[in-house]
């Protein structure tokens, strides 16, 4: 059994050493930091070569005692040394206040690293479409392996339970066209064109773009809260456990809704879109429905009903990736949740409007205007 801690003054080179014996423990270190405190004038080493033993406590008194008298310390062996080195960093003063950045640093950090993020996602979300384009190779092999219940629920969900939302907002969007645009075209005594503006506008643009707003908010959100809550529930680990795979059990069905009812609803957004200015004209300047609608086959191309189909699809490819990828990316707690949540309904809408650029250039170029 080793004994009590101690030490002994000794002389070398003319210089004052503290030698420690003994085990430097909890249990064995007694009187040591008293009798230490009572050590004055300079120490130019402390010797820990006769320890048999040294703790945590142990090396906070010699690490102490050391700082205190400007002692080197020597003799130790490796795990005393390692041990004095951690005691060393935990009793460093903490800082109240970290410390203070030039702003402009502090910005160019923020951007470099929302940079970097951006640049992360971007990457996970290819590669979360790669992993969804060989599911959907694997279920083309095994048709019996798809879940067509599955597909059949979340087209209802997405589809058939948004048409309420969906329909509200188009009326009142087509309404507040119609009332801006013949305001403003009145002035030049042009407000007839005002059905020009609603029916390409509304075809071309608001009806999707505003369907795929709605849709990335009420479905793209429900599909990453779901699906983060069956990961924080280990239901996803349980399936592959199982040999079922996520990705064409919860991804797929999920993902094709999206991509099957977007073109749809798109269409029925312009269409009651169309309805809400077309009322709104009746009323208010006296226009009959079919001199409306006789006005809207004359200057509304069909080119524009294809450009909104066009998109549509890929619009809902978008949301219900982004949904499902921020979804599957939720780990360990229930904050998790709302913040993948929330990031899916931002990229969802930002990529949205991005890809819809996109093809604003596209079909501009090709004449489709």
């Amino acid at each position: 059994m080793a004994g009590s801690a101690d030490f002994v003054e000794e002389q070398d080179a003319g210089a004052r050493v503290i030698r420690f014996s003994g085990a430097l423990t909890l249990a064995q270190v007694q009187d040591l930091p008293r009798r230490l405190a009572g050590v004055g004038g300079a120490v130019a080493a402390i010797d820990l070569s006769d320890t048999d033993r040294i703790d945590t406590i142990g090396a906070w008194i010699v690490r102490r005692f050391a700082r205190e008298h400007g002692a080197e310390i020597r003799g130790a062996s490796e795990d005393a040394r390692r041990l004095l080195e951690e005691v060393d960093r935990a009793d460093q003063p903490v800082k109240v206040r970290p410390d203070q950045r030039p702003p402009f640093t502090r910005v160019l950090d923020e951007i470099g690293a929302a940079t970097a993020q951006a640049g992360r996602t971007l990457l996970g979300l290819l590669a979360f479409f790669g992993a969804m384009l060989v599911a959907l190779g694997a279920v083309i092999r095994h048709p019996r392996r798809f879940r067509w219940t599955a597909l059949v629920q979340r087209l209802e969900v997405v589809g058939v339970s948004a048409l309420g939302i969906i329909g509200l907002m188009s009326f009142l969007i087509g309404i507040v066209i119609a009332q801006q645009g013949a305001v403003q075209l009145q002035q030049f005594g042009a407000e007839f064109l005002t059905i020009n503006l609603i029916g390409r506008i509304t075809l071309r643009e608001l009806g999707v773009l505003m369907t795929a707003i709605m849709i990335a908010g009420r479905s793209g959100s429900a599909f990453a809260a779901q699906l983060g809550t069956m990961k924080i529930t280990e239901e996803v680990d349980a399936m592959r456990t199982i040999g079922v795979s996520p990705m064409e059990a919860l991804v797929l069905p999920r993902v094709l809704s999206t991509v099957i009812m977007m073109p749809l609803l798109g269409f029925y957004s312009s269409l009651i879109a169309i309805i809400g200015g077309g009322i709104l004209w009746w009323i208010t300047l006296d226009i009959p429905p079919v001199s409306f609608v006789q006005r809207l086959r004359e200057v509304v191309p069909i080119t524009d009903l294809y450009v909104g189909l066009i998109k549509a699809p890929v619009f809902g490819l978008i949301i219900g990736l982004t949904g499902c990828f921020q979804g599957m990316q939720v780990e360990s707690d229930a904050e998790q949740v709302g913040l993948r949540t929330t990031a899916a309904v931002v990229q969802a809408i930002f990529l949205v409007i991005v890809i819809d650029a996109f093809f604003a250039v596209f079909f501009e170029r090709i004449g489709w205007i």
